[in-house]
């Protein structure tokens, strides 16, 4: 019988041993050179990493109003190291600790009116702050789906899926390279990300334990130190769905989220005038019979930003339909127009009554 415990106690304490842990952070490179060369070096996941079932210490979280990238859906993940809290900046974005991790994979299911069917996984972003600075690694996933590799230099890959109207829909999707991720997650020369703020991050959402509002959640484990309350912050309204805000409550939190990265007095837009953030309340600043710093073709021969009640005359609406590269805003992140987003800025724009002088 003893010699039965000490050999049971021999299986745990090799069970333990070769046990995966999951990430531990860039200091423990797991024999392998860092950046990692494969997705699944980090042990972010657990199972067959195609599914994305998250390992211990990462954390689902998913945005109120997100970027719009050529209608992928995105899966979002945050890893935080043991004993480091998060916290919140006077603009309400969470302000990470250093070796934080946030995991964004871009997926497309093969009919949309099936998400949760069958899927092509195209690429996963890892936002990783090292030694204070955040560094954007970006893994391009096999043809099987059995891993993502390391992809520096950016990618073109061809993506097609059914839409809800049951149309069928192909692109050539674009994989960003190493300074085309910086050009975005811009802010004051600084590579940071864009989607995390409080106001972004507060709803309810479904995890393996119940519902939960996410910024509890992340208090509740440790992951954010923050004075505030859920129930008591503002929670950006959720473009595509009317019941959540007013039609320009809507429209601002879509600029926010798809325009505000760039387009923010500490941006690399900043210049233009034109500050598109979801609180932005003076008019000339979200374009309001604004004239742009700059002619030339992105105008389209058009005179203001917003023409209110003219859609038709307005620079927002003639960027964000078109597709060529010297036109189109955003710059980077599509190929194609987003469609229902340029339908809620139209309507916002026509519900205006203002004039121009």
């Amino acid at each position: 019988m003893r010699y039965t415990f000490v050999f049971i106690l021999l299986l745990i304490l090799i069970g333990c041993q070769t046990a995966d842990p999951g990430y531990q952070g860039p200091v423990n490179a797991r024999g392998s050179e860092f950046p990692y060369p494969q997705l699944s070096d980090y042990g972010f996941f657990v199972g067959a990493l195609q599914e994305q079932q998250p390992n211990e210490g990462v954390l689902p979280y998913e945005l109120i109003t997100p970027l719009f990238t050529d209608y992928a859906h995105k899966a979002r993940f945050v890893w935080m190291p043991t004993g480091k809290k998060a916290t919140v900046n006077a603009e309400g974005t969470v302000q990470f600790p250093d070796e934080a991790v946030l995991i964004k994979t871009f997926y497309y299911p093969a009919n949309f009116r099936r998400p949760e069917a069958k899927h092509d996984l195209v690429e996963t972003r890892l936002l990783m702050k090292v030694d204070g600075s955040w560094q954007a690694y970006t893994y391009v996933w096999n043809d099987d789906h059995t891993d993502a590799k390391l992809n520096i230099v950016g990618d073109y890959q061809d993506v097609t899926w059914i839409d809800l109207d049951g149309q069928k829909q192909r692109i050539q999707y674009v994989v960003p390279n190493k300074n085309q991720c910086k050009s975005c997650h811009n802010r004051k020369q600084e590579l940071q990300p864009i989607g995390p703020k409080v106001r972004n991050l507060n709803q309810t959402i479904t995890y393996a334990d119940g519902p939960a509002n996410q910024l509890d959640k992340w208090q509740a484990l440790g992951y954010l130190e923050w004075e505030g309350q859920a129930q008591n912050a503002m929670a950006v309204a959720d473009w595509d769905a009317p019941t959540s805000g007013t039609l320009h409550e809507r429209a601002l939190a879509y600029l926010d989220i798809n325009c505000g990265h760039c387009h923010h007095p500490e941006g690399p837009a900043h210049t233009t005038g034109l500050y598109l953030q979801a609180d932005q309340s003076n008019g000339t600043k979200l374009g309001l019979c604004k004239t742009p710093v700059a002619a030339g073709k992105g105008s389209g021969g058009r005179t203001y930003s917003i023409v209110p009640g003219e859609p038709d005359s307005s620079i927002l609406v003639y960027r964000m339909e078109d597709t060529d590269p010297g036109i189109m805003m955003p710059e980077l992140g599509r190929v194609v127009r987003h469609e229902e987003g340029i339908a809620l800025i139209r309507e916002w724009i026509a519900a205006m009554d203002e004039a121009c002088e």
